[in-house]
């Protein structure tokens, strides 16, 4: 029951030369990624630039290559015992790095804890929720037992993080951030943390996996795209993700520099309130509150998408790195609808469908995105703003840090947003996050923050959680998925590339999950 990325386009392009005589087990590496944790918390929010720190420092039950494809983590193997009891044994002599052994209690005790996270923005219990009741068999052996018929757990299992039951009385957010309760089983253990500057990491040298080839990493946070590709053209770092697309024809003919890409799993997308009645940010051509929100209204919501010119987006904004997109899945993954593409670009049919909703001279709208996040995302939004404007809806474009973004968007303090979310490689948890009525006992929705519902994707999406026939259960994923984005439940723009640029001497593996790990760099052979 394995629900991988399905696709062979993944490379890495070697680099040129290799490391100096200095042995690779005492180099010391330096990286730079553009978007900063919000946190070491590993369940405080399900964000990427939390995940990829916490790779370093926590595992998992269940891991994902880099080809999103499960794999043994913590967990050796996975089993059902029936219907509704999944069998998990895990793996010996494995060591926290405070010293105490790894066995179930920690799994049980992280389980509890994980719904409990106060203030989450983004809550990992979508993962969490199935399990009703986990029973101790032997310190290595754990059952968990599900409402119903749940083929899914081992996926979402693959992104919680285990972490000690040591850390009990030093378990808050800030006692991750302090370093008292960053005990985990990783590669690497934490030196420090300066938040929105960097992490400093050292090789744990009793991690139960293969270990790195560096004893410290020096983890930085570079949101300014120039400094971040200067950073590395200087040597500062020897490797940057998020490589700006105006940039790559100067780094391609850069001597010393290579690449590493692959299509991306992250989809880039605009979020519409239509939780208000009156939604906060949208006034007629006056400036006055209209008495409704038109959000609400289909045509409103189509006739936004069909303003955007997507492939104008991909082909200037993002110098070709990114694919048009019509749905939340990338071509090639489990759940992805071969005749479902991205919608045309129509403002002609645009300006009819607003003047058919009662806004023939549109309204004034504020388009909020973050300016440090995705790939020349404050770009994005203010091209997309342009492209509104000439249906007549008047736009406001606001750019701000992504930290401040989060917060607005957990207090649905917006009208429309760009945002992305990076799919584990099969379509149930961006339904489940996205898609569903937020409804936080059954872990749907859960930053579905913009009143979004619809009773026919959340029985679908009912239906395909305890199918456990994985085709049926594709099927009825893909049919969730065509609702939602027939009825614009938010606006797909595109499938990201990632692309990573290393100083020459080293190789890392890319990742379809966008990931930037230090444990997938290494000297070149």
């Amino acid at each position: 029951m394995t629900f991988s990325y399905r696709t062979g386009l993944r490379f890495a392009l070697p680099v040129l030369a290799t490391l100096a005589s200095m042995p690779a087990w005492a180099q010391n590496l330096s990286l730079a990624v553009a978007a900063p944790p919000t946190t070491l918390d590993p369940h405080y929010h399900t964000l990427s630039p939390n995940n990829m720190v916490a790779e370093h420092l926590f595992d998992k039950l269940v891991g994902r290559n880099a080809q999103a494809q499960l794999e043994p983590g913590l967990a050796e193997s996975w089993k059902l015992v029936d219907d509704t009891t999944w069998e998990f044994k895990l793996r010996r002599g494995v060591k926290f790095s405070d010293g105490s052994d790894f066995d179930a209690q920690d799994v049980l005790y992280t389980l509890e804890r994980v719904p409990n996270v106060l203030n989450s923005p983004g809550s990992f219990s979508i993962y969490t929720r199935a399990i009703t009741r986990s029973e101790v068999i032997d310190p290595y052996t754990i059952r968990f037992h599900t409402g119903d018929v749940y083929p899914l757990l081992p996926q979402d299992l693959s992104q919680i993080f285990i972490v000690s039951d040591t850390i009990k009385n030093n378990a808050s957010t800030g006692d991750f951030n302090s370093g008292k309760a960053t005990v985990g089983t990783g590669p690497f253990k934490l030196v420090s943390f300066t938040p929105d500057d960097r992490i400093v990491l050292e090789r744990n040298e009793t991690y139960w996996g293969e270990k790195p080839a560096w004893k410290q990493v020096t983890y930085r946070f570079i949101a300014n795209d120039g400094v971040r590709v200067a950073a590395l053209l200087s040597g500062d770092v020897q490797m940057i993700d998020v490589v700006p697309p105006a940039d790559m024809p100067r780094l391609r003919t850069t001597p010393g520099i290579g690449f590493s890409e692959t299509p991306s799993l992250r989809s880039i997308y605009l979020k519409l309130d239509t939780a208000h009645d009156s939604s906060p940010y949208i006034t007629d051509n006056n400036g006055q509150k209209l008495d409704k929100n038109p959000l609400r209204d289909l045509r409103v919501r189509k006739a936004l998408s069909l303003a955007i010119n997507r492939q104008g987006i991909v082909d200037r904004v993002m110098q070709g790195a990114g694919t048009p997109s019509g749905q939340m899945m990338p071509p090639g993954a489990n759940g992805f609808i071969a005749d479902y593409p991205a919608p045309p670009y129509q403002p002609d049919e645009a300006k009819k469908l607003l003047a058919a909703a009662g806004y023939p001279n549109g309204f004034k709208i504020t388009l909020i995105g973050p300016n440090n996040r995705y790939v020349n995302d404050a770009q994005i939004i203010q091209a997309i703003g342009q492209m509104w404007q000439r249906v007549g809806i008047a736009t406001t474009v606001d750019a701000m840090p992504f930290s401040v973004l989060a917060q607005r968007q957990a207090r649905n303090d917006m009208s429309a947003m760009l945002i992305g979310w990076a799919t584990t490689g099969e379509p149930s948890t961006a339904l489940r996050g996205n898609l569903t009525t937020r409804i936080p006992e059954k872990g749907f929705g859960t930053v579905n923050f913009s009143g979004y519902s619809n009773k026919e994707v959340d029985a679908l999406v009912e239906e395909g959680l305890r199918t456990a026939d994985d085709e049926k259960r594709e099927h009825i994923f893909k049919q969730a998925m065509r609702v939602g984005m027939d009825d614009v439940a938010l606006i797909t723009l595109h499938m990201q590339k990632n692309i990573w640029a290393l100083r020459s001497g080293l190789t890392y593996e890319a990742r379809a999950d966008e990931y930037t790990v230090a444990m997938g760099v290494k000297p070149a052979k």
